[in-house]
């Protein structure tokens, strides 16, 4: 569901929006400042997991819309995230077996975008993306995905390992993709499926890795060795799509 504000500016406005428990991706604080009302905001944004970042003075003047900052502004997330349940209940709908894209710290809005339009576009019927070191679901996010936000679920969790192990007692397999893995075509990607990908940078991390079931590579056939995250997740899921449809 589309939320009516993106930005939040002002201690009072910031704060009242914690309270109202308003779904805050991003808290930006200035550096130095740590007065009563400051450290009540920092107080509420802990409790809701927002990511909480200390920045110049100057960076949340250009940031500012109001120029009345006062040292606090906030990024609400542009739409509404949904349950775990609600991606088991549309893989039920569909009468299909559950696919879900799961993200380990994708940073880039644009990329986080794309992701959600392939997840959607490849029948996924559900993307997981974690509380802190991520994207949020911005307006930016939701432009780059070409309005897919509105169909698939967006899942925010507190743990990506924590929850993986959840979703293996549903039965779900995972795969990531990793260049010293094995080549995807070798691997069976049926049946009840994760696709984890990792971040843009580091990849997927150590203990994410370890709760995946396989580790798939992309055949590389050019002078560097790695492919765009958003690129990478399209590769692997419409494998599993060509699995799926038995080809």
């Amino acid at each position: 569901m589309r939320n009516e504000n993106e930005v939040i500016e002002g201690r009072n406005a910031v704060l009242e929006a914690f309270r109202a428990k308003k779904e805050i991706d991003r808290l930006f604080i200035q550096d130095g400042v740590k007065d009563g009302p400051v450290q009540t905001i920092l107080k509420e944004a802990k409790k809701s997991h927002a990511l909480i970042e200390f920045v110049k003075k100057e960076r949340l003047d250009q940031m500012s819309v109001t120029k009345k900052h006062q040292g606090v502004i906030a990024y609400v997330a542009a739409y509404s995230y949904s349950e775990l349940e609600d991606i088991f209940a549309l893989a039920e709908k569909k009468g299909e077996e559950p696919f879900i894209f799961v993200l380990d710290g994708i940073e880039d809005p644009h990329n986080l975008g794309a992701i959600i339009r392939t997840a959607n576009q490849a029948g996924a019927h559900g993307v997981i993306i974690p509380k802190r070191r991520a994207a949020g679901l911005t307006g930016i996010v939701a432009k780059a995905s070409a309005g897919a936000v509105n169909y698939v679920p967006i899942v925010k969790v507190t743990n990506i390992s924590n929850t993986m192990e959840e979703l293996k007692q549903h039965g779900i397999w995972f795969v990531c993709a990793d260049m010293d893995g094995q080549m995807m075509y070798d691997l069976n990607l049926k049946g009840p499926i994760g696709l984890v990908i990792g971040n843009e940078g580091e990849g997927v991390s150590r203990l994410v890795k370890e709760h995946c079931d396989f580790v798939a590579s992309i055949p590389m056939k050019g002078d560097i060795d790695s492919l765009n995250a958003s690129v990478a997740a399209g590769v692997l899921a419409y494998e599993i799509v060509r699995q799926r449809l038995g080809k």
